[in-house]
């Protein structure tokens, strides 16, 4: 790709992304959400595959569909109330029609079908932005209108998100494709709390995109695509792949690593609101996705050789490994005994 094109996406990326985080008026939160959409196509496409076309469009059109439901929305809201406010959406048919879009963009049940497909058909740097920057605008959006939206359309999808999220990943082999679904399972977490502690779902998502991004890093230091690879990488970088078991390990949420700390927090606040069934069974939920956590930890770190791949093994790389990846692996796996300073700060 070419490197100007490169610098155009991204700061269009970026433009997008700080657009609609600090906006108040919906035209222009929507005008951000619609160039990141716009920027983030060629990126997706840059591959000129077959599958990163298809990706492309597929993004393209529920991006496309959801903008204009967001849109939708706030013009129902405004022509009822004259409020163009994202805080004042207040009429019952624009927040039932927000939920919906926002739950399109961010790829909750049952509008999740695309997110697998395009991540699958994207590269690993470009599946990162998709699971964590592309998914920070729709957030602030839900965080801003969160005490309009339908409390119980959100809990179902919620709940639907992290049972698909945790059972669709069982069976996968592709590695960015378990990603996929286990970004679904997270945002059905983020998605059940934000109602009642909007502050919590952004901790989440900072500490969920904050463990994803290490994960992808070290996969694509490792180029590492599907399980049958991942079993022979530990002879490039044996390091890597020890931080690669414990960052896949904070994704499960298992103590006394970071990503035990969102999780635990959740589960609190639910108990806090009465809401003890739907926090037991978010948690027994949770368990799916730990399942195929373990299977690729295990894969990555415990199945060394005797063993009977078709791959040719791969001696270590050149480069070291680079300053960025050592500090967010660090941060996803020791953040939890600084969570008393997390929680005085939210």
């Amino acid at each position: 790709m070419n490197p100007y094109a490169k610098l155009i996406t991204s700061l269009s990326l970026l433009l997008g992304t700080t657009i609609t985080i600090s906006s108040n008026h919906w035209m222009m939160a929507w005008t951000g959400l619609e160039i990141n959409t716009l920027a983030i196509i060629p990126l997706i496409s840059k591959s000129h595959h077959p599958r990163a076309i298809e990706a492309a469009i597929k993004y393209f059109l529920v991006q496309a569909a959801a903008s204009t439901l967001v849109l939708f929305s706030s013009t129902i809201n405004a022509w009822h109330t004259g409020q163009w406010d994202l805080t004042q959406l207040t009429h019952p048919t624009s927040c039932l029609l927000l939920t919906t879009a926002i739950a399109m963009k961010l790829g909750l049940v049952p509008f999740h079908f695309w997110f697998p497909e395009v991540l699958q058909g994207s590269s690993l740097t470009t599946a990162l932005l998709l699971s964590t920057v592309m998914k920070f605008p729709p957030i602030t959006i839900l965080y801003m209108s969160s005490h309009s939206l339908n409390p119980t359309l959100l809990t179902t999808m919620a709940i639907a998100s992290a049972a698909l999220g945790g059972w669709m990943g069982l069976n996968q082999t592709q590695i960015r494709k378990i990603l996929a679904f286990s970004s679904i399972s997270h945002l059905g977490w983020m998605s059940i709390i934000i109602i009642y502690d909007p502050k919590l779902t952004l901790l989440t998502f900072y500490l969920y995109s904050l463990m994803t991004a290490t994960v992808f890093l070290i996969l694509n230091t490792t180029k590492t695509m599907k399980l049958s690879t991942i079993m022979i990488s530990w002879t490039k970088t044996p390091m890597l792949n020890a931080t690669l078991m414990l960052a896949l390990l904070s994704l499960a949420g298992l103590p006394p690593l970071t990503g035990f700390l969102p999780k635990w927090l959740i589960i609190h606040e639910l108990t806090k609101q009465e809401m003890t069934v739907a926090a037991t069974v978010i948690a027994m939920l949770s368990l799916l996705g730990l399942f195929f956590y373990l299977r690729l930890a295990y894969y990555s770190t415990i199945t060394l050789p005797p063993n009977s791949t078709n791959h040719m093994k791969q001696w270590h790389i050149n480069k070291l490994t680079n300053t960025p990846i050592a500090i967010i692996a660090s941060l996803s796996v020791l953040l939890l005994p600084l969570s008393p300073m997390i929680l005085i700060s939210v």
